[in-house]
């Protein structure tokens, strides 16, 4: 499944490298813009080389072993179709690195995440066509629960296949190395629904409970459990005999699936389970040989051989642009994303578990499907799938992006971006949406007219810069990647980039992350003093025989405001030890749900104490306590303020387990 979000910024900068660029468009999208600039020079291109079988294995078995070996990566499958044919396809690696059993094309069970959502969007649209499911109408015409129309409008199945129900993340349960306990699909998608937090329709957010939705409705039309359906009305026309949906694995293909790995040199990890509900957002277990045969459909206006699995016009309709925040970058289709790059439309869809990584690419124009997988999370310094994408658009489909001078404006508008932005795909009304406080990216304007955007890297390592080649319009420097700008309906900005699913959304005041590294670097700077000179003190009062000079009451105040900081800084250090499990969704099940109801009701005491503490400090001011001894509990009695703040403020306490 793609990179699951309440992770830190680690997530923004894989996401970026780990899918292609913007739709092909006129660089100088804005009509004015396009009609003001002079005639663009383009550089020469390199020739491309010919796309032979012989020169594709020549050019991935340089590159690929190395890759492995880099990265860290046990083993890898890579599939090219052409023309209705497969091109290439090889195995690289292992399946199994402690017998050393090869990664093999057709019988190598890889898990390709979230590129299981092609397969339910298209037994979707298979509905559609038969004109069981509108497009746009409400979801819960075809369900039997209610989802609420939280802002006035409803959610349509066309805001499903668009990542824009307005649905907040959910983490709970994606993935989970042991079988979960099997529920009514129906009742665990009623019962772990997210908030909206966004009006259906306006704002990308990824989100694999509307994915789920899908599969929900898939079965409640269709009248077959999700599984079957799929088996019968997409695997068995396609041949894909290597292919299930189904958790665990059927006996049968078993034995065929790939060890998933953190690192190729460690050991081998469980299969990952999703929550049954969840299954039609990434239980997929396939080869890389079913696969092309999925692709091939695609590029064959729905047919294989002699199937047809979509009617050519339902086909193109699926493919075309659906939505986006901006003309000039790519936008989702009914389910797959544009990905244009090197001159070309390209339509796929990303997928991630915690250690397999792939990547599904059609380049339309040029009838072709590209296929990868990973068996391991590698190194994870960068995306090696794009990397592997990219040298391969080079080499067979070279590109040098026109050169556009910037505008006039280029350094006011620069300045005007500059700030804090919050990831669309996030959590928002649980626990989980503090770690919005601390994982946002920032603008930054340069002197020379550019900007960088903190968190969005090269595959060198370093942050790319970017030039604004249109209003609001910016590319990198020395590469082909775009982001826009444009104002919302509350005029704050909102960030546009190459992976339509998301967008990056302004913030202000006490929302910023600056802020909230202050708040949070004085309040535990505060709280960790006043524990240090508590016992240091005491100390010393022992050593020099002098006695603590306070009546019983204040003593017992004394200590109970010691208390509460010691409460308030073990609640903060559980808070993070647990986020720093965060981007391994497996940690997040109800055998969490104790933990985390245990800490919450620490939090509650903590934030209750709080009370004490300005009592307290008040009682020293009113008492006439020595200067430094007022000066110093009111700031004890600020920092444990600031607590009570960022828990409600971040929705820290609020014994929500559906999150």
């Amino acid at each position: 499944m793609n990179k699951l979000r309440m992770r830190s910024i680690f997530l923004f900068a894989l996401l970026l490298t780990s899918v292609c660029a913007a739709q092909t468009k006129k660089e100088t999208s804005p009509k004015a813009q396009a009609a003001a600039a002079p005639k663009q020079a383009v550089a020469p291109q390199t020739a491309a080389h010919e796309m032979t079988p012989a020169d594709v294995e020549a050019f991935l078995d340089g590159f690929m072993p190395m890759q492995l070996e880099r990265e860290n990566i046990a083993g890898a499958v890579v599939l090219i179709v052409k023309n209705n044919q497969v091109l290439f396809a090889k195995g690289y690696g292992y399946a199994d690195v402690k017998s050393k059993k090869p990664v093999t094309v057709d019988a190598t069970l890889f898990r390709p995440g979230s590129i299981s959502k092609l397969f339910t969007w298209t037994a979707v649209m298979q509905l559609v066509e038969q004109g069981k499911v509108d497009l746009d109408h409400p979801v819960n015409e075809y369900i039997d629960f209610k989802i609420p129309d939280t802002f006035g409008k409803p959610v349509t199945v066309r805001n499903l296949m668009t990542h824009t129900p307005g649905f907040q993340e959910t983490e709970k349960d994606l993935l989970s190395g042991e079988q979960l306990a099997s529920e009514p699909v129906g009742q665990y998608l009623r019962d772990h629904m997210p908030a909206q937090i966004f009006p259906p329709g306006t704002t990308p957010a990824y989100s694999n409970y509307g994915a789920a939705l899908a599969g929900y409705i898939v079965q409640r039309v269709s009248g077959e459990k999700f599984d079957d359906y799929i088996r019968d009305h997409i695997f068995k026309p396609l041949d894909m005999n290597h292919s299930t949906f189904t958790q665990p694995l059927p006996a049968d293909l078993k034995p065929l699936m790939s060890s998933g790995y953190e690192e190729g040199s460690g050991k081998a990890k469980p299969f990952e389970f999703l929550a049954p509900a969840y299954a039609p957002a990434g239980s997929l277990s396939s080869t890389a040989a079913d696969i092309s045969h999925f692709m091939m459909a695609h590029l064959s206006d729905g047919k294989y051989g002699n199937a047809q699995i979509l009617k050519p016009e339902t086909v193109k309709l699926m493919h075309s642009r659906a939505f986006g925040l901006s003309d000039a970058l790519d936008g989702m289709c009914l389910g797959f994303y544009e990905e244009s790059r090197n001159g070309h439309r390209i339509i796929g869809h990303g997928g991630d578990t915690v250690y397999f990584h792939s990547d599904l690419h059609l380049i339309q124009d040029a009838n072709l499907g590209f296929f990868v997988s990973y068996n391991s999370a590698g190194k994870g310094q960068i995306s090696p799938r794009s990397a592997l994408w990219y040298k391969f658009l080079d080499r067979y489909f070279p590109y040098q992006p026109p050169t556009i001078p910037e505008p006039a404006t280029a350094k006011q508008d620069a300045s005007s971006l500059a700030g804090y932005y919050m990831s669309s795909r996030r959590s928002q009304t649980d626990f989980l949406d503090f770690g919005n406080a601390i994982d946002q990216t920032k603008v930054v304007p340069n002197d020379d007219g550019s900007i960088t955007i903190e968190g969005f890297k090269g595959f060198n390592g370093e942050v790319k810069k970017w030039r604004e080649i249109g209003p609001m319009l910016f590319r990198e420097i020395d590469g082909q990647d775009k982001v826009a700008f444009k104002k919302d309906a509350n005029s704050n900005w909102e960030l546009a980039i190459s992976f339509p699913a998301i967008a990056f959304q302004e913030v202000h005041g006490l929302t910023t992350k600056i802020a909230n590294q202050i708040l949070i670097g004085f309040m535990i700077v505060v709280l960790a003093l006043a524990l240090l000179t508590w016992p240091v003190a005491a100390i010393a009062r022992k050593h020099y025989g002098i006695g603590l000079a306070l009546a019983r009451d204040h003593h017992r105040l004394r200590l109970l405001a010691r208390v509460v900081c010691v409460l308030q800084i073990l609640f903060f250090a559980v808070l993070f030890v647990g986020l720093s499990f965060a981007d391994n969704p497996s940690f997040f099940s109800d055998k969490t749900d104790i933990w985390i109801l245990l800490w919450e009701i620490l939090g509650v005491i903590a934030a209750a104490g709080v009370l004490i503490v300005v009592y307290y400090a008040v009682r020293c001011w009113a008492e006439g306590r020595w200067v430094w001894t007022r000066i110093f509990e009111t700031a004890i009695a600020l920092a444990c303020v600031i607590f009570v703040f960022l828990a409600v403020r971040w929705h820290m306490i609020n014994f929500n387990l559906n999150y």
